[in-house]
């Protein structure tokens, strides 16, 4: 539908004139069949209101002339007025008086030999129905540009909001990666000074593998959970090599959760959270736990650990400060991409650790796989 308004608009000159036209005829052919039904004229009558028509059509062209040189004004609202109180009479007064004219001078003189010239005033016989005639026209006249420019300024807001809709996206995500590639980079840096040349090269290989996938990818841009989950493991195995077994990471996926949508690279600030505050925390390392599943057309996924949690003297840094940027991040991504439409927790688990809970709508790339999962259902 919008793509046809956008057409019409592109058009808008063609559309006046068809509109004119087509107007101009159509009220032609009413009058005229009015003047046979209620009052016993010649065929002749036809060339009359034919020239009726032509008096209308020429005069409503030179009105949007004149409405268009007003729309052009910076403060138009007064001036608009004054200008329609005088013009629209005037215009209906000339049209009364040239359709009395022609009928007199195409008809009535013709097949009346008797006819008498009528009195001035009475070239104006027919002024209450045209002025009423001059008023629709230009009413309908502004009504459709007001329409027209209502629809452009609402597209150029939308277009508008997109734009600053994806700047701030990009924003949000893209903050991130400095604050990753320090940490890698500190990494590497440890690794080359401790002479661990084989593991510090491992590192840069797969930390240029994940910045080619972060590159490509859009911050508006959905992804199926099976590709945020290989750009996952891009990123744990950089971090593996830091803490080794000390980071243990395990999933359990449902098949139709694996192809849903999801914004892409919306785990790694939230894994890259855990890595922080639990496994990096404890001597012993710990385990981060990654669940999705599919229900009630939504996707649910959980990201735990069996880190300390939120305790009081981690709670404030872990969700706000910069260095734990990964939630408040993801959660302003989320309120942008599903305003209202998502819901976003952090919770301490049980007995111990974190719990990050995510409720998305469920989409896929292939509209056919949601009927099958619904089926499954």
């Amino acid at each position: 539908m919008n793509i046809k308004i956008e057409n019409i608009i592109k058009n808008k000159k063609q559309l006046f004139w068809n509109l004119q036209i087509t107007g101009w005829i159509t009220y032609s052919i009413i009058i005229t069949l009015n003047g046979y039904s209620f009052r016993d004229l010649e065929f002749h009558f036809i060339y009359a209101a034919a020239l009726f028509s032509l008096s209308g059509f020429c005069i409503s062209t030179a009105l949007r002339y004149v409405f268009r040189n007003l729309k052009k004004l910076e403060k138009p609202t007064i001036l608009t007025i004054i200008t329609l109180i005088i013009l629209i009479p005037t215009a209906a007064a000339l049209h009364s008086f040239l359709e009395t004219w022609f009928f007199i001078e195409t008809y009535e003189k013709t097949f009346d030999p008797d006819y008498w010239a009528p009195e001035f005033k009475s070239y104006f016989r027919n002024y209450p129905f045209d002025i009423l005639l001059i008023i629709t026209w230009s009413a309908l006249y502004f009504a459709i540009n007001f329409y027209f420019t209502a629809f452009e300024k609402t597209k150029q807001f939308a277009e508008a909001s997109a734009l600053a809709h994806q700047a701030q996206l990009k924003m949000l995500r893209y903050q991130l990666n400095p604050h990753f590639l320090f940490n890698t980079l500190n990494a590497i840096s440890t690794l080359v000074l401790d002479k661990q040349s084989h593991e510090a090269n491992s590192m840069l290989t797969k930390l240029s593998a994940f910045l080619r996938f972060s590159l490509v990818s859009q911050p508006h841009q959905k992804t199926s959970l099976n590709e945020e989950l290989y750009a996952l493991h891009l990123y744990l195995d950089i971090e593996k090599v830091r803490f080794g077994e000390r980071l243990q990471f395990k999933t359990d996926i449902t098949k139709p959760a694996e192809e849903a949508l999801v914004p892409s690279l919306i785990l790694q600030p939230l894994v890259e959270n855990s890595i922080k505050y639990a496994i990096s925390t404890m001597e012993e390392g710990g385990t981060i736990k990654l669940n999705a599943y599919t229900e009630n057309n939504k996707l649910y996924i959980t990201l735990e650990d069996d880190g300390p949690g939120l305790t009081k003297a981690n709670k404030q840094m872990t969700i706000t400060s910069s260095s734990g940027v990964g939630i408040a991040n993801t959660r302003e991504r989320l309120a942008k991409l599903y305003p209202n439409k998502h819901e976003f927790t952090v919770i301490s688990n049980q007995p111990k650790g974190l719990r990050l809970s995510i409720t998305l709508p469920l989409l896929y790339k292939d509209k056919s796989h949601r009927l099958k999962e619904n089926e499954n259902e």
